[in-house]
């Protein structure tokens, strides 16, 4: 891996295409933080996947380079928060920046009824997207009519919580760690447990623990990244884009259909050479993503596989595998991109 060279103020640097674990500080948004660091570099791409609320902390997935092309297959991770639901308040934001609607009493609430409710959240749940959330109805954000006062429809979704365990239990304080899909919004699982309880509840603290591969222990925050860039240390601290695609199986192909992909050409499925971490020989479902690397194991895009391709009899298959996002060139194949550092 290339490592950032020992620079002088707006030195050049090589900084690979990856993923950055940050670590967001509470009264940061996820703007703030690409905004910072979009401020040391120059002329590279920077994203983030998974927006976390200003008030929260945690695991912030940053994409530098082409790891912005890869945005949709990282929202698809799985996530671990540490959610603090205070039981007995009910907030019009469902968090604690909002103003509180009602208070119940909660003298009766007892511990074992509380993990008997908690309990029954676990596995596939339904779940309205709150109001302040982006969210989109009509192509007009949720949050922008909820601060204008309008309440709008919206669509129950269903979202998968894989695990709901309680830390502790300091009524009307109950700490829980949430392992879940995407798309769950931890601010309505407090509120509704808080409902189901029958005297309401919001979310008081939340930190986002991990995010796919990426863990908490091992994210950086801002100072460190930017101390990092100064000491020319930061690449090691990356995923490259094979990293963080690691979810997804693997075609091989050979040096002619290799070129032929980095101009965006469909591979023949007879001009595969091997597949790598396929559940079975059959593609489960159409548009199924897949890896296309070299045989030097370089990855040069992202492809499409068809519905009921057979990776095990490549020669009785009339399909291609359809090049969605080439991420490399020609030029930059198998190296990294040349950067400037801004002091």
């Amino acid at each position: 891996m290339t490592m950032i060279a020992s620079m002088e103020p707006r030195a050049t640097t090589v900084l690979q295409d990856g993923v950055l674990n940050v670590r967001k500080e509470a009264g940061w948004t996820s703007h703030d933080v690409v905004a910072r660091i979009r401020g040391k570099l120059r002329g590279m791409k920077l994203g983030h996947a998974g927006t976390l609320d200003p008030a929260a902390a945690g695991v912030l997935p940053l994409l530098v380079g082409r790891g912005t092309r890869i945005a949709e297959y990282l929202l698809e991770w799985d996530k671990t928060y540490l959610a603090g639901l205070r039981l007995g308040e009910t907030t019009d934001t469902q968090d604690a920046t909002g103003t509180v609607l009602l208070r119940s009493p909660i003298e009766s609430l007892s511990e074992a009824r509380i993990r008997e409710v908690v309990a029954g959240f676990e596995g596939r749940i339904q779940q309205l997207p709150p109001m302040y959330s982006a969210v989109k109805v009509g192509g007009v954000p949720l949050y922008k009519a909820a601060r204008a006062g309008r309440e709008v429809s919206r669509q129950v979704r269903e979202v998968t919580v894989f695990r709901l365990d309680i830390v502790d239990v300091q009524i009307p304080e109950v700490a829980l760690r949430v392992v879940c899909s995407k798309g769950t919004y931890i601010r309505t699982l407090c509120a509704d447990i808080g409902d189901k309880l029958g005297v309401g509840g919001h979310m008081a603290t939340l930190v986002r623990e991990r995010v796919g591969p990426l863990t908490l222990e091992q994210a950086l925050t801002v100072d460190e990244i930017e101390s990092r860039l100064e000491q020319g240390t930061l690449a090691a601290s990356m995923l490259t884009l094979d990293q963080a695609l690691f979810g997804l199986p693997v075609c091989i192909v050979g040096a002619a259909t290799a070129g032929r992909v980095l101009h965006g050409m469909p591979v023949p499925a007879s001009e595969v050479l091997a597949w790598h971490g396929l559940s079975s020989p059959l593609s489960e479902g159409a548009n199924r993503a897949i890896r296309i690397k070299d045989g030097a194991g370089r990855l040069l895009a992202i492809g499409t596989m068809p519905d009921g391709m057979n990776a095990e009899a490549p020669g009785a298959n009339a399909q291609s595998i359809a090049v969605s996002k080439v991420l490399v060139t020609e030029e930059s194949q198998g190296g990294s991109i040349a950067n400037s550092i801004e002091e």
